[in-house]
């Protein structure tokens, strides 16, 4: 074997080992994530599309006809509408950001962007498979599929080596029309190709949810005094003398940026969400969740 190829090979297997490594942590994150939720929303049912009786709810501007039960109605002094149970198999697709600048962790006592990104992405997944539905990521060739092994297939490609550039672009998959997506990322790079993306994804008829993942530290911009600022790829380097004079600035720029993100997302039927790594994931799951499940509607 020649060297090069026995250092090909070692470095393989020394990635396959560090994925294989990360893999349990990983999905013992998630599956823990998940169950505060099942527990949470144990019993609640989503109407739509199916045969099974869920409910009845009070008539509103909109609803035809054909949709109010008379028999229900003739019983009370208002009109009630017959809500059945959400049945029909969905598909929901989910972009983890691998750039260099998710990497970030402003203190050893909290996860980096990307890990706690992972973490809400398994998590989701796993919400969504148990409720019949089908997942998938951007970054895999495959379809959305449901099932167990679909998510060890997930968890494996989200622990692979991220990509080189400090920002990465979402990924070029064609969403599956009608479908459902949520987009992970600190988004701190270029927003074009971020409204392209969701641009495409309503064309398709697909809603979803932009969830920006931020550090405390790029929050509150803490720095002061002489501060060397480097990018995590190591491509933009800036050294000041007085750091506290350029928080003011950053945080309307970071404010600016927050409220371009809500823009995009409301122009095609996405919502927003910013979610701090400092903050428990819970609270930020449970609104994806809830997101989802209202077909992502503003």
């Amino acid at each position: 074997m020649t060297e090069p190829a026995r250092h090909t090979q070692e470095t393989l297997r020394s990635r396959s080992e560090s994925v294989a490594g990360s893999l349990p942590a990983l999905l013992a994150d998630a599956q823990h994530l998940a169950a505060t939720i099942l527990l949470g929303e144990h019993g609640r049912k989503r109407h739509g599309t199916g045969d099974e009786f869920w409910q009845y709810r009070s008539a509103e501007a909109g609803d035809s006809l054909r949709a109010i039960d008379w028999r229900r109605s003739a019983r009370a002094d208002g009109f009630y509408v017959r809500q059945t149970e959400w049945k029909a198999a969905q598909s929901v697709m989910i972009g983890v950001d691998d750039g260099q600048s998710m990497t970030y962790s402003g203190a050893k006592t909290r996860p980096a962007k990307l890990r706690r990104a992972q973490t809400l992405a398994m998590a989701l997944a796993i919400l969504a498979i148990r409720g019949g539905e089908r997942v998938g990521l951007t970054r895999m060739p495959d379809p959305p599929r449901g099932g167990e092994a679909q998510l060890m297939r997930m968890a494996a490609a989200l622990m692979e080596e991220t990509g080189p550039d400090d920002y990465a672009l979402p990924a070029p998959q064609i969403l599956p029309a009608g479908a459902r997506a949520v987009f992970f990322s600190d988004f701190l790079g270029d927003l074009a190709p971020v409204e392209q993306a969701l641009g495409q994804a309503a064309d398709r008829g697909v809603k979803g949810a932009l969830v920006q993942v931020l550090d405390p530290d790029e929050e509150r911009f803490p720095f002061d005094g002489r501060t060397v600022f480097e990018s995590m790829a190591g491509t933009l380097h800036f050294e000041t003398l007085k750091a506290g004079g350029l928080r003011a600035a950053y945080l309307q720029r970071l404010a600016a940026r927050k409220d371009a993100l809500r823009k995009i997302a409301a122009r095609t039927g996405w919502r927003y969400h910013c979610h701090h790594t400092g903050d428990t994931a819970e609270p930020s799951l449970l609104w994806l969740y809830r997101a989802l499940e209202k077909g992502a509607a503003a």
